[in-house]
């Protein structure tokens, strides 16, 4: 019998909504329906076996059974279920997440056409860094093919009943890339870097959390491959930092302008004075305002999509 384990949420928290906004970010490639259960494969952290877990809407939070492996020792289990929380930011106490929309009308109205979503990670912050690397110079949808040709071809498969899903190949299988098709220059080099880094505990999600948030960015700014706007990434979107405004995210300003009604995108400093009132989920609400300006522009995938008012 499988092993399974419920999450329970602190504040809003909606699994369907998360899995909507993972239909439409690009890197996740998820095919899955919002009401299907949300099936995860991925290395484990600090361990590098693969796991799979499959996730299911829980009144309180989520229910996630162990598909993979089998019978997984104790500390392998807490490992993977500590990833699967980190991933669906359940690791963060949200209940004062609603004050925020207290103090600010538009995060008011951001909560309200997008109740219960929370940022979810990359699977780690070693896969967050190869994406970064992957994805340097080219268009996502090309990053996001190579990614998903990478998984298939180098990463170990994880059955879901008839449905198979690839994760990314470990950190060990990447220490060894000579070269893969579309990875151009010194991309493979870069990513036997990444794969080093996360072997050696720097990459770790505890690491970087625990550092001083400008240390831990400037200790990834050293990764062979990633630059300012890479680390942000890295920290926010991998290691689930809830509180940071990116500083080198150039679609922020413009989905700032977008929804506070702005003759133009705020300056750098501008967003940090803003987002003192979203203060301790600037994170979380920078991706709220993300998600809108997709929805409305298309920016990424080119096709607007259809959202409430």
């Amino acid at each position: 019998m499988a092993e399974e384990f419920t999450l329970t949420s602190r504040g809003p928290f909606s699994l369907a909504a998360c899995t909507r906004f993972l239909e439409g970010f690009t890197p996740a490639g998820l095919t899955r329906r919002a009401d299907e259960p949300l099936e995860l494969a991925f290395p484990v952290d600090g361990d590098g076996r693969t796991a799979g877990v499959r996730v299911r809407e829980h009144p309180h939070g989520v229910t996630a059974e162990i598909v993979s492996p089998a019978a997984p020792a104790p500390r392998l289990a807490a490992a993977i279920r500590s990833q699967v929380t980190r991933i669906l930011s359940l690791d963060v106490d949200g209940s004062g997440f609603p004050a925020v929309g207290d103090r600010d009308p538009v995060v008011a109205g951001l909560q309200r056409r997008y109740p219960g979503l929370r940022p979810v990670g990359f699977w780690s912050p070693y896969e967050a860094a190869a994406w970064a690397v992957i994805g340097r110079r080219i268009r996502m949808r090309q990053a996001a093919t190579i990614k998903a040709r990478m998984a298939r071809e180098l990463g170990e498969p994880v059955a879901f009943g008839e449905h198979v899903v690839h994760a990314f190949p470990a950190p060990a299988r990447l220490a060894g890339l000579d070269g893969f098709a579309g990875l151009s220059g010194r991309k493979p080099e870069w990513l036997r870097s990444i794969a080093h880094a996360a072997l050696d505990g720097r990459l770790d999600a505890a690491h970087l959390r625990g550092l001083p948030r400008d240390e831990a960015l400037a200790e990834l700014t050293r990764l062979p491959g990633i630059g300012d706007f890479s680390a942000e990434l890295i920290l926010l979107r991998g290691a689930g930092d809830p509180d940071h405004v990116p500083e080198h995210e150039g679609r922020l300003a413009r989905a700032v302008a977008l929804a506070y009604d702005l003759p133009e995108p705020p300056s750098a400093g501008e967003l940090r004075r803003l987002g003192q009132s979203w203060r301790p989920y600037r994170t979380w609400v920078t991706l709220l305002l993300r998600v809108r300006l997709e929805d409305e522009t298309g920016e990424i995938s080119g096709v607007p999509r259809a959202s409430a008012p």
